[in-house]
């Protein structure tokens, strides 16, 4: 695939040549000698990058910034400002109307260089970071594929997850994972027959077999990948439906044996299911769900989870309130809160 280009503005063509000697064998080079040229160029050859003059004759690099950040099409595309150090005063200006870098001139080869390959790889990381994102989506959306009375169950718990996490001392960046990781808890459901999922009345116990084998299944497909987010969403498929008594499954685990992360997960997903409505029954109240998790404190659940958890309880109500007003647009607004929360 070839590589977008970059574009380079200035209209004094002695600074264009310089620029394009430094730049000729990194990519495809395009060149706008005013503000309104920079314009039409990057709607023409949407570049990875744009090198823009600050102190041009019909538009300064200021507007046209801010004209391109204006432009959700285009908005994503980063810009330097290459200037005069009389205009290196204005950095505050440059990086509010949207600029990532300056760069002064007359321009060192070697710092054009670093500046330009610098940015470029954080554009690379951005969009492999939204499909790494996307990729979880489509796995916490699979396991739920055949239960459309879920809406945004997963999305929302998950949120609760991470705040419980917070709450249990994880760190910004392990709170973070726990929430990405917490959707695809269910994965395992695609190989449970639909019959099974949807089946309104309660399950015998060979159904009820094949249903267990959900958190195997999530495990076995989770497991192929070393990177640490699917790492630990494998541990949580496995775990979350042991309980802290050692009555739960696949292995009847107890306590501490049960890896904290699907402890945490085990909390926010059944608070979440009791507190929504479903075909079978009505959304309890935050107060009747409260009561039943301290009631399961010791049982299903660990006792100090349970209790953090209700010590965050406006948080929590906070996340469900925001979440509740989502669910009546689209369950898909999802993965745009996760890659701007991510982005930000």
């Amino acid at each position: 695939m070839a590589k977008a280009p970059l574009l380079i503005v200035d209209d004094e063509p002695q600074n264009l040549a310089a620029l394009r000697q430094i730049l000729a064998d990194e990519r495809p080079l395009v060149f706008a000698r005013s503000g309104a040229d920079a314009l039409a160029g990057v709607r023409k050859h949407r570049p990875a990058l744009v090198l823009l003059d600050i102190e041009m004759p019909d538009m300064s690099g200021y507007e046209v910034c801010r004209q391109l950040k204006s432009d959700s099409a285009l908005a994503t595309i980063p810009v330097i400002f290459v200037t005069s150090l009389s205009e290196m005063g204005r950095e505050a200006e440059g990086f509010a109307v949207g600029a990532v870098d300056y760069i002064v001139k007359p321009v060192s080869a070697p710092t054009v260089l670093a500046r330009v390959r610098t940015h470029l790889s954080l554009v690379q990381h951005s969009r492999l970071e939204r499909s790494y994102v996307e990729a979880i989506y489509m796995l916490g959306k699979a396991g739920h594929f055949n239960d459309s009375d879920t809406g945004v169950h997963i999305w929302r718990m998950a949120s609760f997850a991470g705040a419980l996490a917070r709450a249990a001392g994880w760190d910004a960046i392990e709170s973070r994972m726990l929430e990405l990781a917490a959707p695809m808890h269910d994965t395992g459901k695609i190989g449970v027959p639909d019959a099974i999922l949807r089946k309104p009345g309660k399950l015998d116990a060979d159904e009820w077999d094949t249903m267990r084998a959900h958190t195997r299944i999530g495990h076995d497909i989770l497991a192929g990948s070393e990177a640490p987010v699917f790492r630990l969403a494998t541990e949580v498929a496995l775990r979350h439906h042991e309980k802290w008594d050692g009555s739960g499954y696949p292995d009847g685990l107890a306590g501490d044996e049960i890896p904290e992360s699907a402890r945490i997960v085990a909390v926010a997903d059944v608070f979440d299911a009791l507190t929504m409505r479903r075909p079978y029954k009505e959304a309890w109240t935050v107060e009747q769900a409260t009561a039943r998790m301290r009631a399961d404190a010791g049982t299903h659940f660990e006792p100090r989870l349970v209790e953090l958890f209700i010590s965050i309880q406006p948080e929590i109500l906070e996340l469900k309130t925001r979440w509740d007003a989502r669910e009546a647009h689209s369950e898909d607004v999802f993965l745009n809160e996760v890659v701007k929360t991510r982005a930000g």
